[in-house]
């Protein structure tokens, strides 16, 4: 293809027909020739009459320039023009694919596949070997080439990583020899990218695939004066508005959006999502994320640097006017009012506000012993400290509210009646909360009470004293425990709680809110083991059999393979591990002019043959009737037959629009149920859309009594769309747009109870939103629709069960789809899992789950494309088929699995 500019042409040697112009230009301008003036008396004879032809002297200038113009844009037409072309060069040798594969990658990764498909199919059709390297997964050796339709067999089976790639040795991922090398890039600059490129371009030509859009994430939550904050970071200054989602249980144990915050960036790379919640909100928090963008980087999740406990403190002595230094409780408050919500006043009081940790401070009389008891079972935190009022205690209903067995008085080590010195605290012995905290060398004790000796005193010794005497004691009680500090809360007994390890010892208690990251101290001394772990489309999964981690790597590592993103915990505190790090800066990925990018940063492109030679047909009907108006012919019924004959070829391209159904269509299409599907123009796609809705018609005879016709093809400029069960739309992103006529079909059929399946095909990365050129075309085409308010699909709707019971609906990917909202005022009725939600059928349902690939079959009935891996790929298919089922049925039924709801209702009746 020759480029003229943004201008590519297929056949470059048809312009060389341009140079014949100037030349006709002066053989028109001598037709007619030049009169020959002659005097001729006899002409008197002639004055006074009246030509009816008249004949120009010279043909105008401006006839001449449409006629060359016409003759120009047809020459250019059949030139084949393409604007923007995209360069396709022939490779030669074997093709390396490198992935970078992070969590910047997941919101484009059907595109991603697509362009490797495309890449493994050119290089399968030249007989070049191909070899693919994920750098978020690198190879533990030196890849080897192998066939590359062997290799396209894996693509499916492909996942994002929720982690980026760390700086890639290139002796150990790359291959030998020389070789052509297709970079799919996430968009990212990182340490390392610039050497790999050096010595992917020392192998062979480079091509680099990069999306246009800037990468966007969430960094970690922090908590400013009452309020929960996240960054919110781009990788170039952009100007638009992002929506932060807070999600976490309701009180009924179902996850839900608890609230939503506002970003508008205007031309920044930076903002910050803030939300004003109570408590109770902040600490049912699980996660942020920005709706429409599936990936780990786009979710935040919350550790118990968010949560904001209830804390009651307890006081035994009163507080007296000038002496609020020696209040027991007076330190505490200090430690934990930035973090924790307090309640004081009595014992009583603090049960029926139902805290989650309560702090007795020199108490030695429990007032309500079963309350607490009953509170410490459901899994309550107690801590106690000791002083003079407990030391002296006698054997009361206190005793078995403490770990260990006290001797009656305290122990002075250090005052002014002691021989000795002030006690230090001993290092913290592994397997306790405090393992890892620094001790200073300040902190000393002068009076405890002391443990009596037994077997199970040191197993609940959690610090101790450099002699060995117990510090801190801790049991279990119920669900529950209970902790003393066998020293007071004020500095009487002990300057621990004027020194910062003080507050330390709490937040591993798990009594108190970390306000900021935790440091490697904060962490070290316990193994952290996950519970959930992101993966790179920013979805939660269980962490099955994983091994903890070291406190010290949780700390100071970045997300990897060994580490990933997720949330961990370690006794009764949680950590939460994001994908991108708190002092990570998003920079765009650059590269060198000589290196060709494609992948959304060039204009789309466009042939233009059809443009130009539709130009030089209307100069051509136009210098038609210019001619006939210059030599005077267009006058009376021949110019009104004129007209008429231009018309009727103008609006020639418009009887296609009036055309009705074929008869014997519509017959086939009203005699039986029938699946249609919508063209897009793009072959595969096509085929894909028509295989399956043959599979699934399979699908429907085999296991239903309902035998559907051969799906048919929709032409919506024509067909009855009522005559059609269901209709298939799949999205691309050069989709054609329905005329003004067609929309008006689209909507009749939908008011008449019709259903349209959208399908975006992008793994619901659209979001229903603009994440994706396919996500960005269904918003355009789905505009002019009749669609009622849309949600996803709710956990009680029909579709769940109209056949099978389903909780998921995937196709090739697994996604939300979105289905009609139900009524704000639907009620769940008594005895009954459903709500009572109306009887019609949702007349859309919108997803990027791909199914036609997961239930199209070949002309033998086998499945025509690959679904994930193994076992697990089978099971995907068969639950989208099961889907396929309950879609058409809710379709054919409506929401008659619904009608149980009635039943309590109808009861009441009879019995009446």
């Amino acid at each position: 293809m020759a480029m003229l500019g943004p201008i590519g042409f297929t056949a470059p040697w048809l312009l060389l027909g341009l140079l014949a112009l100037p030349v006709l230009w002066f053989i028109l301008r001598a037709v007619p020739p030049a009169p020959i003036r002659r005097r001729f008396p006899g002409v008197a004879l002639l004055l006074g009459l009246k030509d009816d032809e008249i004949q120009a002297e010279r043909t105008p200038w401006w006839l001449m320039a449409l006629r060359l113009a016409a003759l120009a844009a047809a020459i250019i037409g059949f030139a084949g023009p393409v604007l923007n072309p995209e360069p396709v060069a022939p490779g030669q040798g074997p093709l390396l694919i490198v992935e970078d594969g992070s969590w910047a990658s997941a919101r484009d990764w059907p595109r991603r596949v697509e362009r490797m498909e495309r890449a493994l199919a050119e290089a399968g059709t030249a007989g070049r070997p191909a070899a693919l390297v994920m750098l978020t997964d690198p190879p533990p050796a030196s890849p080897t080439f192998t066939d590359a339709a062997s290799l396209a067999q894996s693509l499916p089976g492909l996942t994002p990583r929720a982690w980026e790639p760390a700086a890639p040795d290139p002796a150990q991922i790359l291959p030998a020899g020389n070789f052509e090398t297709l970079w799919l890039s996430d968009g990212l600059a990182r340490p390392g990218r610039d050497a790999l490129r050096q010595a992917v371009e020392a192998r062979g030509p480079l091509r680099v695939w990069q999306p246009a859009l800037p990468v966007t994430a969430l960094g970690p939550a922090t908590v400013r004066d009452g309020q929960v904050s996240l960054p919110l970071t781009t990788s170039a200054p952009i100007s638009t508005r992002y929506d932060v989602a807070a999600i976490g249980p309701d009180p009924s144990g179902a996850e839900r959006e608890l609230a939503r915050a506002t970003v508008d960036l205007d031309n920044d790379t930076q903002g910050q999502a803030v939300f004003d919640l109570p408590p109770e909100l902040r600490n049912r928090l699980t996660r942020f994320e920005i709706p429409g963008i599936r990936s780990a980087g786009a979710v935040s999740l919350t550790d118990d640097a968010v949560k904001r406990r209830k804390v009651a403190l307890i006081s035994g002595s009163a507080a007296r006017e000038g002496l609020e230094l020696l209040v027991p409780t007076h330190y505490l408050r200090q430690a934990l009012a930035p973090t924790a919500d307090l309640i004081e006043g009595t014992l009583e009081d603090a049960l029926t506000a139902s805290p989650d940790v309560i702090i007795l401070a020199d108490v030695a009389e429990i007032p309500d012993a079963d309350r607490l008891a009953d509170w410490l079972d459901r899994g309550g935190l107690l801590i106690r400290f000791a002083g003079p009022r407990l030391a002296m205690a006698s054997e009361n209903n206190t005793r078995q509210f403490l770990p260990v067995t006290l001797r009656q008085g305290e122990r002075s080590v250090g005052g002014a009646m002691s021989w000795g010195e002030p006690r230090r605290l001993a290092p913290f012995p592994a397997g306790s909360p405090f393992a890892g905290l620094t001790v200073p060398d300040e902190v000393s004790v002068t009076e405890q009470v002391l443990a009596e000796p037994g077997p199970e005193l040191a197993s609940r010794t959690i610090a101790a004293l450099a002699d060995g005497t117990p510090l801190v004691t801790r049991m279990d009680f119920g669900a529950g425990s209970v902790v003393l500090f066998h020293v007071t809360a004020n500095v009487e007994w002990s300057n621990l709680p004027l020194s910062g390890l003080f507050p330390q010892m709490l937040e591993r208690l798990a009594v108190s809110a970390r306000a900021e990251t935790p440091s490697a101290e904060d962490l070290a001394g316990q193994t952290w083991v996950p519970v959930k772990l992101l993966d790179g489309f920013g979805r939660l999964e269980t962490a099955e059999a994983s091994a903890g981690v070291p406190g010290e790597r949780l700390a100071t590592e970045p997300p990897g393979p060994e580490l990933r993103p997720g949330l961990y915990v370690a006794e009764d505190r949680s950590v939460a591990l994001n994908a991108l790090p708190r002092d990570r800066v998003l920079q765009p990925a650059v590269w060198p002019a000589s290196v060709p990018i494609e992948g959304g940063e060039a204009p789309r492109q466009m042939p233009l043959k059809g443009a130009l030679l539709a130009a030089a047909l209307v100069a051509l009907l136009i210098d038609v009737l210019a001619s006939l108006a210059v030599s005077g012919r267009l006058r009376g019924a021949r110019a009104a037959a004129t007209v008429v004959a231009v018309l009727a070829f103008g609006l020639a391209s418009q009887g296609h629009a009036q055309e009705t159904m074929p008869e014997d269509r519509a017959i086939e299409a009203a005699s039986n149920v029938v699946l249609a599907w919508m063209p897009t123009g793009d072959t595969q796609v096509d085929a894909v859309s028509e295989a399956g809705m043959r599979g699934l018609s399979e699908i429907l005879t085999r296991r239903t009594t309902v035998e559907p016709s051969d799906p048919m093809r929709i032409d919506l400029a024509a067909d009855d769309l009522a005559l059609y069960t269901l209709i298939y739309w799949p999205i691309v992103a050069d989709a054609p747009v329905p005329t003004p006529e067609e929309y008006a079909r689209l909507n009749r059929y939908l008011r008449g109870g019709g259903m349209i399946v959208f399908d975006t095909r992008d793994a619901d990365l659209s979001g229903v939103g603009m994440a994706t050129d396919a996500g960005r075309r269904l918003q355009t085409i789905a505009a002019p629709l009749e669609i009622p308010p849309l949600a996803p699909i709710p956990p009680d709707h029909v579709l769940t069960r109209t056949f099978y019971l389903l909780q998921s609906f995937p196709g090739r990917f697994d996604g939300t789809i979105w289905v009609e909202a139900p009524p704000p005022d639907a009620e769940q009725a008594e005895g009954m899992p459903f709500r009572n939600l109306n009887d019609g059928v949702t007349p859309v349902v919108i997803g990027g789950n791909d199914w036609a690939s997961a239930w199209a079959v070949n002309s033998n009935g086998a499945p025509m494309l690959p679904i994930g891996r193994g076992q697990a790929g089978e099971r995907q298919r068969e639950i989208a088929a099961r889907f396929g089922v309950n879609l058409v049925m809710h379709v054919l039924t409506g929401n008659y699995k619904s009608d149980q709801v009635h039943v309590p209702a109808l009861l009441e009746r009879l019995g009446q």
